[in-house]
């Protein structure tokens, strides 16, 4: 019989050293794993009740580190979760590679792209804040625009080039998409900010400088993930994700200055703080 796992292990924390890219890759690995959209609402509602008893200090009969590690996230829709990321890029961006030639073509696959992209920026964006109908369309119909606009505009240009310089333009038209679509998905953010911590996730406020470096951190980390071959994206994703740790942080100084002056009439002492890059 396994003995029984410990109940002090930190599920707040993922499992490996986030200071490392190499504790953030193995991190990504398992949450972009495409295994776990195959995961069946059941299966899902367990987990959920392995880790609500954990932190009530019940331990299931038989759990193992690995199966507590496992079962640790939440619910979301499908195409929006991490582990949809691959499967849904290598068949988008796939069919954008291979029909690029025509313009029905090129609107087609783009809009098809920004709206997952739109599903996969709402999903996993940062902050607490909510985002409206309205910012929601906004972000979504400027996106594809400018996509299309990038793609018809290289692509024009790419008919007096070689086919093989061609084929980057769904590349430089999605680079150019998360460069929109990504700011505008988390506008509020940026327009009243997200929660910054102390290094014991002490909430001491909200930051707009911490949201201009998270956001562009996911933008670098985007289009980074859009550059390889499809055959590579399985790596390509999670190792991009690690580019950069989930907790991020920032010294004190770069913040807001009436942020710095009631973090450190509040919290003396306190010289960096930490936030939720989002994805």
């Amino acid at each position: 019989m396994a003995a029984e796992i410990s109940t002090s292990i930190n599920i707040k924390e993922p499992r490996w050293d986030q200071g490392t890219f190499i504790g953030r890759a193995k991190h990504f690995f398992t949450v972009t794993d495409p295994r776990n959209i195959l995961l069946t609402n059941e299966q899902l509602e367990k987990a959920h009740r392995i880790i609500q008893d954990y932190r009530k200090g019940v331990v299931s009969p038989g759990l193992t580190e690995d199966e507590l590690w496992r079962a640790k996230g939440e619910k979301m829709l499908v195409i929006g979760r991490m582990s949809a990321q691959v499967p849904m890029n290598m068949t988008i961006t796939g069919c954008m590679m291979t029909f690029y030639r025509t313009t029905p073509a090129v609107l087609f696959w783009q809009w098809i792209n920004q709206s997952f992209n739109a599903i996969v920026n709402y999903t996993n964006r940062s902050g607490d804040a909510p985002i409206t109908v309205n910012q929601l369309c906004t972000a979504y119909v400027s996106a594809t625009t400018g996509a299309v606009a990038t793609a018809l505009g290289l692509n024009a240009l790419a008919k007096h080039v070689s086919p093989l310089l061609g084929r980057f333009v769904p590349f430089a038209a999605v680079a150019a998409a998360n460069c929109i679509n990504i700011p505008l998905m988390r506008q509020r953010e940026l327009k009243h900010g997200i929660p910054v911590t102390d290094e014991n996730d002490n909430r001491l406020g909200e930051s707009t400088n911490a949201a201009q470096q998270a956001i562009s951190q996911v933008v670098i980390s985007r289009i980074l993930m859009a550059s390889p071959g499809m055959g590579h994206l399985v790596f390509a994703t999670p190792l991009c994700c690690a580019l950069f740790p989930q907790k991020s942080s920032m010294a004190l100084s770069r913040l807001e200055p009436e942020l710095q002056e009631k973090i450190r009439a509040s919290h003396p002492g306190v010289e960096r703080v930490y936030f939720n890059k989002g994805l």
